[in-house]
């Protein structure tokens, strides 16, 4: 199934309201990691970015990718939606750092170019992660590392539509919830099994820590 189209129109339609709606919590200071906006100074998942090539998965607006670059990393932003990529340039400010349009499981870039790809509920959210994970180990050098924050699925297994929240009952079969429906044949995925895509790969899972947020990371290697 190819969601792309459909994801693209989605994010040029909601892209406006959205950031509206989020930026105030998502740029409120840098290095702020999903809906509950832990710092990743407690998480420690990205570490030093200074003078590393580094891509984020999915930028939105941009607020993760222009906080790296005043860091002193050399950042690419890459999101699927056109609107989406206007809002990054209009808000990039001093450091100009390159915006792209691209699909996460169709990665425009060539092998080992970077050294940390990494997303916070960006593209691997709204891309087949059997296509996207192995896109961002080919994009990735020698000991590189995908680091990414997804919801649980128990999110999602859990929400009640009527109530507009996460509740203590169980409302969706959990084993169904690889694709999500989300209008207008939008499609967002969830990520429940990680496995290395290939013998040149190493996976660090967790652990999850409070509120349900913990980046993961897979790290490339040398296959030895």
């Amino acid at each position: 199934m190819d969601s792309i189209p459909a994801n693209r129109r989605l994010w040029n339609r909601i892209s406006g309201t959205y950031q509206q709606r989020h930026d105030p919590r998502i740029g409120a200071a840098p290095r702020l990691w999903g809906m509950y906006s832990i710092p990743d100074a407690h998480l420690r998942a990205l570490g030093d970015v200074t003078g590393k090539r580094v891509l984020e998965l999915g930028c939105g607006a941009g607020q993760w990718s222009r906080a790296l670059a005043a860091e002193g990393a050399d950042v690419v932003g890459v999101d699927l939606s056109e609107a989406q990529l206007d809002a990054a340039a209009r808000a990039r400010g001093a450091h100009r750092y390159p915006l792209v349009q691209g699909a996460a499981e169709r990665l425009p870039f060539a092998a080992d170019s970077f050294d940390l790809v990494f997303c916070d509920f960006g593209g691997l959210s709204w891309a087949p992660p059997h296509l996207a994970v192995p896109q961002a180990v080919r994009v990735l050098r020698r000991g590189g590392r995908l680091v990414f924050n997804v919801a649980s699925p128990w999110f999602e297994a859990c929400y009640d539509e009527a109530a507009g929240g996460v509740t203590t009952t169980l409302r969706q079969d959990y084993f169904g919830l690889d694709t999500i429906a989300e209008g207008d044949g939008a499609t967002s995925y969830q990520l429940r099994r990680l496995r290395p895509p290939g013998p040149a790969a190493e996976t660090t899972v967790g652990p999850f820590r409070r509120n349900g947020t913990a980046p993961q990371s897979i790290r490339v290697s040398d296959g030895t």
